[in-house]
């Protein structure tokens, strides 16, 4: 079983730690994916980190987890609420996916609190900060731990 799992980003997260700092904290994206990798590596799993602000370029990726990874951890931003297609996109991956979001959306606009991916995720991470990704990555190394047991 493949150990590989994409961390993947949506809309305006590269701004991170730029953006609204009082939602979303003062941490960079560059700083997420240093943490994710470092913990990756005591987690023995291989990741593929990404952001676009593009729809497209997020489904592609998830197209192309489905022939290689184990585990998919997805922040998809504003496409949360509306992206029908990374849901469908989500619908065709058979292994883990988590859900994360940096915000409790739950506690923020109501428009906020419908997320399409969470049809498909079988984790969803929320109002943790960017300590969600790392979360979701040891949530995905539990379920590739049990599996293979």
């Amino acid at each position: 079983m493949s150990r590989l799992v994409y961390v993947l980003n949506g809309p305006n997260l590269n701004l991170l730690g730029k953006r609204q700092p009082h939602i979303y904290g003062h941490e960079t994206l560059a700083d997420v994916e240093r943490d994710c990798r470092a913990l990756a590596a005591e987690l023995k799993l291989d990741l593929r980190f990404h952001q676009s602000n593009r729809e497209y370029e997020l489904i592609d990726w998830i197209h192309e987890a489905r022939d290689t990874a184990g585990g998919l951890v997805i922040n998809p931003a504003a496409f949360t609420h509306t992206s029908v297609a990374i849901l469908d996109a989500l619908n065709t991956f058979d292994a883990p996916v988590i859900e994360v979001h940096i915000s409790n959306v739950h506690k923020r606009e109501e428009f906020r609190h419908r997320s399409f991916v969470s049809l498909r995720a079988d984790g969803v991470i929320a109002g943790c900060g960017t300590l969600g990704y790392q979360l979701a990555l040891r949530r995905v190394a539990s379920l590739l731990d049990s599996q293979a047991a």
